[in-house]
């Protein structure tokens, strides 16, 4: 069996991963500008974030947790992978077509679940019409997923990893030709969705027909694989719940306040560029590597995928952690500004930047330590974990509000991400040393925390020097530029010249992926 290049797989998932979210803040860019942060955003954000909840839950989030280890191994000890992945095809499309009929039909109490603040607002039937078409969504997406883990476990990761381009490419599209011809932008929008999800469908569909895995429609079959599955799905499901519990929390305390909905999903969307660059990269590469050297009884193997996957996770976190809080306005300002969007917006979702920032490493780190359990088939310890960071988030979300207002769910979810992390590292220690760091990590750590201070000095001093030139519509953009030259450059150098990291180990995956 071929193995998997850890380092090359996450710079393939990382290079498409990177395009999808610079399209990405193309998009949300443009919707700003179309919509501004009014009735029209809102809706779009609450039905949009619909059926990317039942996504996470069903696909990424429970059934792939369960299913890539289960196929990986059948995979590296030749025990019938295709069967076993065309019957959790079948599976999994049923249950999805069931879900989505009855979702249409329970829309609006599903819209009043999420943001319970919009009852007699104007953007409840505006939700209501928005979710209704995007919610076929979540079936031809989860499908995706599934064939993406298919891939993924077979060392493939481009069109898995490209097929979220799609997505964004064509909503800009769609955006785009609305306003030319003077139609419905927000409606373009919003049904350009499903048919998003079709197009990715499509995609992986046919990299893994070539791949040998061309999985087709087909009668659910309740086999021993299939039974098997679902009871190591059902705490990962459960898990998935509880953080999409964290999602709604939040959610309906920001629906409370005004337009803070749509400020804390403008925040999430530029945290969320490192984390799936980094972490959801990182992620993807190394449940499949993971569960694969355990099969062959590689714990020397799986010790060091786990420090070189924590260790270029964090030189690369680190410093973006910093930058969202040293300069989130600058960042803000220049991405979202335009348009429809006002400076009190930027200042708005700059100050819920900074917060989400300090968390990023947490949520890279739980990226990073989770397939250490789900490449045992152990979804049910992180489920507990789940469950008590989620009493924390909710805690802290609504037990803050009235104090913070609408930043609350900010702090609750900065805060829960840094608890999962302890309680996963605790939870980690019986495994012995094949889950812990090696003294490589170790000691390189605390000099990536060294150089990206360095660069956050030098970033606070360029953003005080350069603020005219930050401020001034036409001059913004080559300010925020410099800024990004200079932090790359202070970095860089600094990690360098203190062993934080080697640039030529850079280079030498790069021609390892080439």
């Amino acid at each position: 069996m071929k193995p998997i290049r850890l380092m090359s797989g996450f710079l393939t998932v990382g290079v498409w991963t990177l395009a999808s979210r610079v399209l990405g803040f193309v998009r949300d860019a443009m919707i700003l500008a179309y919509l501004g942060t009014g009735p029209l955003y809102e809706a779009y954000v609450v039905a949009f974030r619909l059926p990317n909840m039942f996504r996470r839950f069903f696909a990424e989030g429970a059934f792939n947790m369960a299913f890539v280890p289960m196929f990986s191994k059948k995979l590296q000890r030749g025990e019938g992978a295709r069967e076993f992945a065309q019957e959790a095809f079948a599976g999994l499309a049923s249950a999805l077509i069931v879900l989505t009929l009855l979702a249409q039909a329970a829309m609006p109490w599903l819209i009043l679940g999420l943001a319970s603040g919009f009852a007699g607002q104007p953007q409840f039937p505006l939700t209501v019409e928005f979710g209704r078409i995007a919610f076929p969504y979540v079936l031809f997406i989860s499908l995706a997923a599934l064939l993406s883990g298919v891939l993924n476990a077979t060392g493939r990761f481009a069109a898995a990893a490209a097929a979220p381009v799609l997505l964004n490419a064509m909503v800009i599209a769609a955006m785009a030709a609305a306003a030319a011809l003077g139609g419905d932008v927000a409606r373009a929008l919003i049904w350009t969705i499903p048919a998003a999800g079709v197009a990715q469908l499509a995609l992986v569909w046919i990299a893994a027909s070539r791949a040998g895995f061309a999985l087709r429609p087909a009668r659910p079959r309740l086999s021993p694989d299939i039974r098997r599955l679902v009871r190591i799905a059902v705490p990962a499901a459960l898990a998935g719940g509880v953080m999409q519990v964290n999602l709604l929390v939040g959610q309906q305390v920001a629906s409370f306040f005004e337009r803070a909905v749509g400020w804390l999903y403008a925040a999430d969307r530029l945290y969320q560029l490192p984390l799936g660059i980094v972490g959801i990269a990182i992620g993807v590469v190394l449940l499949p590597d993971l569960s694969r050297r355990l099969a062959a009884l590689d714990d020397a193997g799986g010790r060091a995928a786990l420090s070189r996957a924590a260790e270029v996770a964090l030189a690369l976190t680190v410093p973006a952690a910093v930058a969202l809080v040293v300069i989130p306005l600058p960042l803000v300002s220049v991405l979202f500004q335009r348009g429809a969007a006002t400076a009190a917006d930027s200042a708005a979702i700059a100050q819920a930047v900074a917060i989400y920032g300090l968390g990023l490493p947490a949520f890279v780190l739980q990226k990073i330590l989770q397939p250490l359990f789900f490449a045992r088939e152990d979804t049910r310890t992180p489920f507990r974990y789940a469950v008590a960071a989620m009493l924390v988030n909710a805690a802290a979300a609504v037990g803050l509000a009235p104090l913070l207002g609408w930043i609350a769910p900010a702090i609750a979810t900065t805060a829960a991400g840094w608890f999962m992390v302890a309680l996963l590292i605790r939870g980690a220690r019986p495994m012995g040393e094949v889950a812990r760091f090696d003294p490589r990590f170790r000691a390189r750590i605390w000099r990536i925390c060294a150089a990206a201070s360095a660069m956050g000095a030098a970033l606070w001093l360029a953003a005080a020097a350069l603020g005219g030139w930050l401020d001034a519509p036409g001059w913004r953009y080559l300010g925020l530029t410099l800024l990004v030259v200079l932090g790359m450059a202070v970095y860089f150098a600094a990690g360098q010249a203190i062993g934080a990291f080697r640039l030529s180990e850079f280079r030498t995956a790069l021609r390892r992926r080439g």
